[in-house]
């Protein structure tokens, strides 16, 4: 397999870095870039100029009332529409100025000469409100200018007997409407450089409140504030957002720690192991020190596991060819032998062989080929038993019933358990009672006893036998692939080792019984 192209890629703690600093910063980033704070602050103000002109428009009202006998003239009618409704017990104005949806118009336009001049009892109304509006101007900061129901400016520090009806929200004031708006405006002195980061220093927010009586327009409360700079607030605020700050860098660095514990490190481990695996250093089997989430420690579990199946895999292969080829050298070696000297005696050549002699080494050579062929078979077998198996299931009691027709001069006891379904076919089965049953029938077994135990998801079968018991030194031995002691009779060594495989690669197991006379395996089934 060819290897991943190799470029920079970025490691996961950078990753990790990146995306918990760029969490970190959207809150700045939602400040400054959206303009969120601006606009908040905005809005802000324009809530305040609500509030502060609907007392003046109030108070307005009522001084116009109080003059309506003398002849005082009102303004245009107010459309239906636009009237609030009588039931309604509040009528709430919401600021609605934003910044980020170009709402900024050009800077307000200058005042023109008032096409007539207002009337004189307007001018009294101006009058008596102009000491309210500079003591209010005071404290709010803001400026105020009256206007009578022409737009004609009747009280204010500035402007006072001109007109302002041509500018757009003064327009909509004298029909009756209320109208807010955002406009460009020059600083009186240059702001600090770091101030341009803030579109709300250069913006004015104006507010045209129409005074409404009998229906009808008696003037407007014209007001105008510069919101507040957002470094000035957050100057204001510096421990609140301090705090903010604090909170937010140690909540990124308690989850950083969190990543790091459950996916980095374990993830390195990882790595690490494979890379000690690798090199063929077996005390990278051990489990991890820090496994971090469910997901990583299954993770490290299959892996480490299959690692482990890989490496005894390896181990196994290496030790069962080395036993295969010393197995394969004495047969072919005398089967060698006797071919040439059979080739000799037939050249005629001096010290020719008997004709007896002959048909001896011909049998040898037959006796050793049937051997070679046994192992091959075996060799089939124990191919066909590491097999994965597929969706596999059986009884035990229609195995057992081959097992008696197949060894019929064995007396084979059943009992237990034996209608329950296990985790492999009939054939493997079969396979593995078949090569325990010939053993015990080798070493002189008259009966051999079955007895099967259900427990929770395995069925414990015990297969003993009344025959030759196995030695002391050999009992470590027994599931080693060739190691026999019945070689001089044909065998191959391979049986057990074949039941042990087949058993395994279901996730079965075979072991060795201790027991006073004959010999005893236990098999461990799993349950179908």
């Amino acid at each position: 397999m060819s290897a991943a192209p190799d470029k920079w890629r970025p490691s996961l703690t950078l990753v990790i870095f990146t995306v918990l600093a760029t969490v970190g910063v959207l809150p700045l980033v939602g400040l400054f870039f959206f303009r969120l704070y601006d606009n908040q602050l905005i809005r802000q103000t324009q809530a305040e100029l609500i509030a502060q002109s609907r007392v003046l428009a109030t108070i307005y009202a009522q001084e116009v009332t109080a003059r309506l006998d003398s002849g005082l003239m009102l303004g245009a009618e107010v459309p239906s529409g636009v009237l609030p409704d009588p039931g309604d017990q509040v009528t709430p104005i919401r600021p609605a100025l934003d910044l980020t949806a170009n709402d900024l118009l050009r800077r307000r336009p200058d005042a023109q000469a008032a096409p007539q001049p207002a009337q004189p009892a307007y001018v009294g109304i101006g009058a008596r409100l102009t000491p309210i509006i500079r003591e209010t101007q005071k404290v709010t900061l803001a400026g105020f200018r009256i206007l009578d129901p022409q737009g004609v400016v009747i009280a204010g520090r500035q402007e006072v007997g001109q007109s302002l009806a041509h500018i757009e929200e003064i327009a909509d004031a004298l029909h009756g409407q209320y109208r807010a708006t955002l406009r460009n405006r020059v600083p009186d002195k240059p702001p600090p450089s770091i101030y341009s980061f803030s579109r709300g220093l250069g913006v004015h927010v104006f507010s045209a409140m129409p005074v409404i009586v009998n229906n009808r327009v008696a003037g407007v409360i014209y007001t105008t504030r510069t919101p507040s700079n957002i470094f000035d607030h957050l100057y204001q605020e510096r421990t609140k957002f301090v705090l903010a700050g604090l909170a937010v860098a140690l909540g990124t660095i308690a989850i950083g720690l969190v990543f790091s514990r459950t996916i980095t490190l374990p993830m390195r481990e990882l790595i690490d192991r494979a890379t000690r695996i690798g090199r063929g250093d077996r005390e990278a089997f051990r489990p991890l020190r820090h496994y971090g989430t469910r997901e990583f420690a299954q993770l490290s579990h299959s892996f480490l596991g299959m690692a482990e199946q890989l490496a005894r895999r390896s181990d196994y292969i290496a030790t069962f060819s080395a036993h295969l080829t010393h197995e394969l050298k004495s047969p072919l070696t005398s089967i060698k032998g006797a071919a040439e000297l059979l080739q000799d005696s037939v050249q005629g050549k001096a010290g020719s062989l008997t004709p007896a002699e002959q048909e001896t080494f011909i049998a040898n050579i037959l006796s050793d080929t049937k051997r070679l062929e046994a192992m091959a078979q075996r060799l089939r077998e124990l191919a066909r038993a590491e097999s994965l198996p597929q969706n596999e299931r059986t009884e035990l009691a229609p195995v057992i019933a081959d097992l008696r027709s197949r060894f019929p001069a064995s007396s084979i006891e059943a009992s237990g358990s034996l209608a329950l379904m296990i985790g492999m076919s009939a054939e493997k089965a079969l396979i593995v009672l078949s090569h325990l049953a010939d053993n015990a029938m080798r070493h002189k077994a008259g009966t051999i006893r079955l007895e099967a135990i259900e427990e929770r998801t395995t069925l414990l079968l015990t297969m003993s036998n009344d025959g030759e018991p196995i030695s002391g030194p050999n009992r470590d031995r027994i599931f080693d692939a060739f190691f026999t002691t019945r070689r001089d009779q044909g065998g191959t060594g391979m049986g057990l080792a074949i039941a042990r495989a087949v058993m395994a690669s279901h996730g079965g197991s075979i072991r060795l019984k201790p027991t006073d006379q004959g010999a005893a395996f236990e098999l461990q089934f799993p349950m179908g």
